[in-house]
């Protein structure tokens, strides 16, 4: 259905069990899970202008672009710079079953939400059996 890739991931949990932190935070984490014949995918992203994200989808790997600018002014002298700026970019692995082309997103109070449904041709179905006598009987697949 879904796969998340990260080619660090396992280099940064075994950091985090040798040093007890997290030496890189995930600048997109996100939750995803599926409720009823769809897929619900949850990034935090606060503080991204809307118009600085960029989705798309080829070969069923969806990517996910998103820009955070500082709100400095360039010659400001800054004291403290805790918030990560730049681009930030993920990708998923979207499964055969997934309806790739009737993804939908939305974007509110720093959450980008993805609804993807599950194809048609993945979902059960009934299908009709004709048998001798011309009784007709169905059988769930």
């Amino acid at each position: 259905m879904l796969m998340r890739t990260d080619p660090f991931r396992d280099f940064d949990r075994l950091t985090q069990q040798l040093f007890g932190a997290n030496p890189r935070p995930s600048a997109m984490p996100m939750d995803a899970y599926r409720s009823g014949e769809e897929f619900l995918v949850h990034f935090d992203l606060p503080g991204i202008d809307p118009e600085t994200i960029e989705l798309d989808v080829e070969r069923n790997v969806l990517n996910v672009r998103a820009e955070r600018r500082s709100p400095a002014p360039e010659d400001a002298d800054m004291l403290v710079a805790e918030r990560p700026t730049g681009t930030f970019t993920r990708q998923l692995f979207l499964g055969e079953t997934l309806d790739t082309d009737r993804i939908d997103a939305s974007y509110e109070a720093g959450v980008l939400t993805l609804r993807i449904p599950v194809a048609e041709q993945a979902k059960p179905r009934r299908i009709q059996i004709t048998g001798g006598g011309g009784d007709r009987k169905e059988i769930s697949g």
